[in-house]
């Protein structure tokens, strides 16, 4: 199966700062996509047309519409183009937002190439086929959260926070390779293939997931 991008799709980024903007296009058609720039929020609502395919790279923080004012707009047009949120440190709160509001990822500043490079290709194939999270009915939901162990329930919560694999190993009292094979136990059974996936997937299960907290499972 074909998982890479169709000659359609475009990426979209919107920067307010020129060299960053310049530099994301060079990065995108290095690695065969195709790129569109725009210097705010407004001049790409102005230009784009709903029938697009493809993904946006999105700046959280710009004069005028904020990215996330953005993401709004797309989502009262029923635009469903999915969302790169490109964020300062202390902007991670507001990105953890955002994937709630539905962003495909967020990636802090400064940049990681690599790291960006692969995060678009995911929301290329976003784009191309729902995700098959987005898909499943409300109680299939609950029932893969509820498929996971107590460990793999512990170790869900400390990957939400953030933590590396290190960390959640001193704060379990378990091993690396512990901790490493439960990570991998949690993506297969919740059907996830990134930690926006299980982000979204914990935040329509809030009720689901207060409930088994309060019952010390």
């Amino acid at each position: 199966m074909n998982t890479g991008p169709t000659p359609q799709q475009t990426v979209f980024i919107v920067d307010d700062d020129a060299d960053v903007r310049d530099a994301l296009a060079l990065l995108m058609r290095s690695a065969g996509l195709s790129a569109a720039t725009f210097a705010s929020a407004r001049e790409f609502l102005a230009q784009l047309n709903p029938r697009e395919s493809g993904c946006l790279i999105l700046d959280i923080r710009m004069p005028g519409m904020s990215g996330m004012e953005l993401q709004a707009e797309l989502h009262k047009r029923r635009i469903r183009l999915p969302i790169i949120f490109l964020t300062g440190h202390g902007d991670v709160p507001m990105a953890v937002k955002a994937l709630k509001a539905g962003a495909a990822d967020f990636i802090q500043k400064p940049l990681e190439e690599h790291r960006l490079v692969v995060a678009v290709m995911n929301a290329l194939k976003q784009d191309a086929e729902q995700s098959p999270l987005s898909m499943m009915s409300t109680t299939e939901q609950s029932d893969k959260l509820g498929s996971l162990s107590k460990r793999e329930f512990e170790v869900l919560q400390e990957m939400l926070k953030g933590r590396q694999n290190r960390e959640i190993a001193e704060t379990l009292c378990i091993s690396v390779k512990t901790v490493e094979f439960h990570r991998a136990n949690i993506r297969e059974k919740l059907g996830a293939t990134s930690l926006p996936d299980l982000y979204r997937l914990v935040f329509q299960q809030e009720g689901a997931l207060q409930g088994r907290l309060e019952a010390g499972d």
